[in-house]
């Protein structure tokens, strides 16, 4: 995060921080989501804690989240009668999923060490396997293990396991596609060193559920673990 900081500082950009899948990550001992001027989090069904939907904008900047607070609100003036002097949205979120969402709060830390818990099993597991790699973790770097994936460079490819997992009624997928490959942004420009779509096409998203028990967790390793034999 420094270098891209410390770039958007240089430029005067204003540096909107995508921490949507890392609730309760640290970077040099602070949350991410809170390095930009804006930090926006997920709490879909997937996600570490969720409302069911949506999400979490955060910002140092008071008056900038009032802002956004009045647009997400239709642009409703303050005044007896409803009256709009800007055009709003409709993006609130209800009591109903808030409190949802306030009370998952209280397990964040306890569905992280599980996480975690997951990641190390599987890396236990299966890390000695050829042509298997997972997410290098740096001593800077507290991530919440939200997924646990792999990089596969041997004979077994990201397909065999997504098979052999779904025929036993186990889910698994492949990395998300990059943005500059999806159909929509076709034809625009894009700069990079291939590094997305090489782990796109290497790479599988293990389950990772936090229900998930030792022998559930078994089980998906000695079934990945028959396509080595």
């Amino acid at each position: 995060m420094d270098p891209i900081v410390e770039l958007c500082k240089k430029h005067n950009v204003t540096l909107i921080e995508d921490a949507a899948e890392s609730l309760g990550t640290t970077y040099k001992g602070k949350y991410t989501g809170t390095f930009g001027d804006y930090g926006i989090f997920s709490f879909n069904g997937n996600k570490i804690i969720t409302t069911s939907g949506g999400g979490m904008l955060v910002s140092n900047n008071e008056e900038r989240i009032a802002k956004v607070r009045f647009w997400s609100t239709q642009s409703r003036d303050k005044a007896r009668h409803y009256q709009h002097s800007e055009l709003g949205f409709n993006y609130r979120m209800s009591n109903v999923v808030a409190g949802i969402g306030r009370g998952q709060l209280k397990v964040l830390d306890q569905r992280v060490a599980k996480k975690k818990y997951i990641f190390e099993f599987y890396k236990r597991e299966l890390g000695e396997l050829d042509g298997i790699e997972f997410m290098p973790i740096k001593d800077w770097n507290e991530p919440n293990y939200w997924l646990s994936c792999i990089t596969l460079s041997g004979r077994v490819k990201p397909i065999d396991i997504m098979e052999v997992l779904e025929k036993e009624n186990i889910e698994s997928r492949p990395i998300w596609k990059p943005m500059h490959m999806q159909p929509v942004f076709e034809g625009y420009d894009f700069i990079g060193e291939g590094v997305s779509e090489k782990i796109f096409e290497s790479g599988v998203c293990l389950p990772s559920d936090t229900k998930m028990t030792d022998e559930d967790l078994n089980r998906v390793c000695q079934i990945i673990k028959s396509l080595w034999k």
